[in-house]
């Protein structure tokens, strides 16, 4: 079997072109993907400063709270059981709850 003399330089003209229009394709892409990359790790970098940001307002809350806690549990405590014993208010005063009220002070 011989090879026809042609056919290399055709072979070698032809992987060449190849090359060049793989080339001009391929290298588009590869800088389209590494721009989406990008644009990723910037969306992913705002959602977690956002979340950071709200970790820290929720930390502070959490901390005011616990303050309250420790800080007014025994008479927070107390003032509950004072309202428990107090007869519950409508918001509208009767008049003889009103009088009577009045005359036990």
């Amino acid at each position: 079997m011989e090879i026809n003399p042609l056919l290399i330089p055709i072979l070698g003209i032809s992987c060449g072109l190849l090359a060049i229009f793989a080339g001009a394709i391929v290298k588009p892409w590869i800088t389209m993907k590494q721009r989406q990359m990008e644009l990723d790790a910037q969306m992913v970098a705002e959602k977690a400063a956002q979340y950071a940001s709200d970790k820290s307002r929720l930390e502070e809350r959490v901390e005011v709270l616990e303050r309250i806690i420790t800080d007014q549990g025994y008479s927070l405590a107390q003032e509950i059981e004072q309202l428990r014993k107090e007869p519950q208010d409508s918001g509208v005063p009767l008049p003889e709850y009103k009088k009577q009220k009045e005359m036990t002070q």
